[in-house]
């Protein structure tokens, strides 16, 4: 039971003060109903475009990364279609200056299987090719539709495969075309390593006309191949690069975006917890409304009539006519008016919370004192107490007196806990902004169902008291934006010893 202490302020007040604190949780409650659903709709909205766009970023970068190193295939493809071209018109002039016009007017007409005209022809044709990364090149006899000449000998005299470009170059059109060694990957058309790449060029062999100069005739067709496979692979690995660097890029941005997310939803967690808890505070403060007020009309009532009562049987205990017997009752009255004056007083300490009065005061100096005053009360129950104090200051800005009232409760609902001798711990750990005070018996525990009331009002598993004491003391320790919470285990349950533990917080400022 907490001691008793004198009351100087209004009853009305009590319904002041109550009617405040509702219309606090109240407002909290408007706030926090009008702004988590539109945030966490928000954060839902956040949540579905993360997902959304890493799947998006993946199926787009494949294209996007195709469509840049198709650009630098087509830029490669010019250059060496470039190169092709100009190797061409110096290979058909060198080899109309070098070689038809020598071997006519010396032999009347080319034979290029004879080796003496064939190791000529390759003389030159090598010579003008050899600064170029040129594979194999072919002349084409347009008229017998056979190879006449070849870099590789045993492809001189085959017949002409009349393709595309063969065609054009008949008709006096250069052309070029890519030959790809393979599919791709999957057959998909995706590049992949190690897959030839060759440039098949057709040029047609110029011949001067008789009356008009340099504008000539077709006389055959050169095909040259270029081998393009070591370009290309440069390329596909580039592609690759590109490829990966986006999926690295856009997987980054995807874990911000889940971080974020994952933060929102953290902020949500929490909100939705202080939701509940001012929800909880709300309806406490609805019944405590209703409760002061009825509890403050009531005290009045009574305190006037029991004071009265009080000092009427002091005075009738106090004649001198009086007979033993009613001294005897006269006493009874007033104790018992005593201990009706102490259950009013409980109740506007539970109606009417006294607001703290914050100073610098010493958390172990007041924890002290509450073991020094129970001292008697130790040795009476057989209570042995672990004192864990640090007994070093612990310096605190709170209500001295308040807190010595609400560890005093916790201390005298642990002793009565252990109906005979146990063990009473006591113990504070600081952290970097606040105390945690831990009170430890090893009494027969609270039952789980009743561990969710224990701070209702008029809730009490004890025979004698008004269930007040542990609601009080919740107050105090809110008053001083602290927390308190209890964990036991009951006698009943064989998963653990049996035991209560309570933990207060306090902040150090």
């Amino acid at each position: 039971m907490l001691a008793e202490k004198k009351r100087t302020r209004p009853i009305h007040s009590s319904r002041r003060s109550i009617a405040t604190l509702g219309e606090s949780a109240e407002k909290k409650m408007s706030l926090l109903n009008q702004n988590t659903p539109k945030k966490g709709k928000q954060f839902r909205l956040v949540k579905f475009f993360a997902y959304a766009s890493f799947v998006v970023f993946i199926i787009f970068s494949l294209p996007f990364s195709m469509v840049i190193s198709q650009r630098a295939k087509d830029i490669l493809m010019k250059s060496h279609e470039t190169y092709a071209l100009l190797l061409g018109e110096n290979l058909n002039h060198q080899v109309f200056q070098n070689f038809v016009l020598p071997i006519t007017q010396q032999f009347g007409k080319m034979r290029l299987r004879e080796k003496q005209q064939q190791a000529l022809m390759d003389r030159i044709v090598r010579n003008t090719t050899h600064s170029f990364k040129v594979e194999l090149v072919n002349m084409y006899d347009i008229n017998q539709g056979v190879i006449a000449y070849s870099t590789d000998p045993s492809l001189m005299g085959k017949k002409v495969r009349e393709s595309l470009g063969y065609k054009k170059a008949v008709m006096g059109q250069n052309s070029s075309k890519l030959v790809s060694g393979g599919d791709g990957i999957w057959g998909t058309g995706i590049p992949r390593t190690g897959a030839e790449k060759k440039l098949r060029t057709y040029i047609p062999f110029m011949g001067p006309g008789p009356f008009l100069g340099d504008t000539g005739h077709v006389l055959g067709v050169f095909e040259l191949i270029q081998d393009l496979t070591e370009a290309y692979e440069s390329l596909v690995r580039f592609q690759y690069l590109i490829f990966g660097l986006s999926i690295l890029i856009m997987g980054m941005i995807f874990l911000a975006l889940l971080f974020i997310v994952h933060k929102a939803e953290k902020t949500i967690a929490e909100r939705a917890r202080e939701q509940r808890e001012l929800e909880g505070q709300l309806n406490q403060a609805e019944r405590l409304a209703a409760l002061g007020r009825m509890i403050a009309g009531v005290s009045h009532e009574i305190r006037n009539p029991l004071g009265i009562i009080r000092s009427t049987a002091e005075l009738m205990g106090g004649m001198s006519a009086g007979n033993e017997s009613q001294a005897r009752l006269s006493s009874l009255i007033v104790e018992e008016s005593s201990r009706l004056n102490n259950i009013v007083t409980e109740f506007l300490d539970f109606a009417r919370p006294q607001a703290p009065h914050f100073q610098e005061c010493d958390l172990d100096e007041i924890l002290n004192k509450n073991i020094q005053f129970l001292q008697t009360e130790f040795e009476t129950k057989k209570t042995l107490l672990r004192d864990n104090l640090p007994h070093r200051p612990l310096p605190l800005k709170a209500d001295p007196q308040l807190l010595y009232r609400s560890f005093l409760n916790i201390f005298m609902n642990a002793i009565q806990a252990m109906e005979n001798a146990g063990t009473l711990s006591v113990s504070v750990s600081e952290e970097k902004d606040h105390y945690r005070v831990t009170i430890e018996d090893d009494g027969g525990g609270i039952r789980e169902k009743d561990l969710k009331k224990i701070f209702d009002p008029f809730f009490s598993t004890k025979d004698k008291g008004s269930g007040l004491g542990l609601s009080i003391v919740r107050n105090i320790i809110e008053g001083h934006r602290g927390r308190i919470w209890i964990e036991s285990h009951h006698m009943e349950s064989t998963e653990r010893k049996p035991g209560t533990r309570v933990f207060i917080q306090l902040p150090k400022k």
